[in-house]
């Protein structure tokens, strides 16, 4: 599969998508935050300025601080993708981001979210 249009989409424009998503099913942009915060590594203050810059996908990964070291505990199937197949490690961590999208839109806990 050909990745790389979604490797440029601005993290900006994925990220208000998510909140969107999560308000609907009666979650808060709080929450989103805390997935996409828990994932990354980004501080809330690092985390708005990339929001800001209008960052790609690629370069908000490629500058993340850490990838959280559970991440690898992210399993499961998203866009008809088992996540712990995915080869490119770029695709990979797009997924863990929109996998903890979804559990939380789908009212699951945090501390199972976040896997406590």
């Amino acid at each position: 599969m050909n990745n790389t249009k979604v490797f440029e989409y601005s993290f900006a424009s994925i990220y208000r998508m998510y909140k969107e998503k999560a308000e609907r099913k009666n979650r808060t942009a709080e929450e989103v935050d805390t997935v996409i915060l828990w994932l990354t590594g980004y501080t809330a203050k690092q985390f708005k300025d990339k929001i800001e810059k209008k960052v790609d996908l690629q370069t908000f990964f490629a500058e993340a601080p850490v990838l959280n070291p559970n991440a690898s505990k992210i399993t499961g199937v998203i866009c008809g993708y088992r996540i712990e197949d995915i080869e490119d490690p770029l695709m990979q961590k797009i997924r863990y981001m929109d996998k903890l999208v979804d559990e939380l839109a789908k009212g699951k806990k945090m501390e199972k979210i976040l896997r406590e």
